[in-house]
């Protein structure tokens, strides 16, 4: 399974006599090696489905285990978010204990009266790491030269001494009717300074969030802090009698 960044389109809604649509189903690694959660979209329209959700080590394939299955809306669904924007029900599975550098296969099948439909994938711990946005970003002018960009690491990301991130920053402004846009990074640290901006003009900052070696893809986006820069003062010659 590659890193999640958009859900693809849902099949269209089902009639009661077809079996569930096969769910469209992606996982991430919030928390390298703790943390990994798989999401797919309940379909608008289709039967009561149920769903069942395994895994197992690609190598014995006969010994699966259950993930834990989490429905829409109910109150841990708001505990592990996906790393994506959707208006539509997810349901989520948690993935507990998997081992570094193995391969593993997952299988979600949908049930309902007229039948079922499976997704049948494979993916190593190591691909799907995608941490949560870097949170607190801060913009500050400490001087006329100078403009400073920091944040903190994500919370959910909870073996920073082990597994350090880096980061990248995005800063974009519109000249001109169109929209400009710069990526710098990455950085190790959680503060960077920027020199050469242009005075009298808003910019938009985001910081994302990887994983130190590279392992996995950068995380969504931070939420965008807007910082105006202040406009230049008129040159003052020195005065002569």
């Amino acid at each position: 399974i590659t890193p999640p960044c958009h859900l693809p389109p849902t099949d269209p809604p089902s009639t009661p006599s077809d079996p569930p649509p096969t769910p469209t189903v992606a996982c991430w690694c919030a928390s390298y090696p703790n943390v990994t959660l798989c999401s797919w979209p309940e379909p608008a329209g289709s039967p009561p489905t149920r769903y069942v959700a395994t895994y197992s080590e690609r190598r014995t394939q006969l010994l699966t285990r259950p993930c834990r299955l989490i429905r829409p809306g109910s109150a841990s669904s708001d505990l592990v978010p996906a790393p994506w924007a959707s208006s539509q029900k997810l349901w989520r599975c948690q993935l507990p204990d998997l081992k570094l550098l193995t391969d593993y296969v997952l299988n979600v099948t949908a049930v309902s009266s007229a039948g079922s439909s499976s997704h049948l994938s494979s993916f190593m711990l190591e691909d799907i790491v995608k941490p949560d946005p870097p949170v607190e970003v801060r913009v500050s002018l400490p001087d006329s030269r100078n403009l400073l960009v920091e944040w903190s690491p994500p919370p959910t990301w909870t073996n920073l001494d082990i597994f350090p991130l880096k980061y990248l920053i995005r800063y974009r402004w519109e000249d001109r009717g169109s929209l400009k846009s710069v990526n710098l990074g990455p950085f190790e640290n959680t503060r960077k300074q920027l020199k050469g901006l242009a005075s009298g003009r808003t910019y938009l900052f985001q910081v994302c969030a990887m994983e130190l070696l590279g392992l996995g893809a950068c995380s969504s986006w931070s939420s965008p802090v807007e910082h105006s820069i202040p406009k230049a003062g008129p040159l003052r010659l020195p005065h002569t009698s």
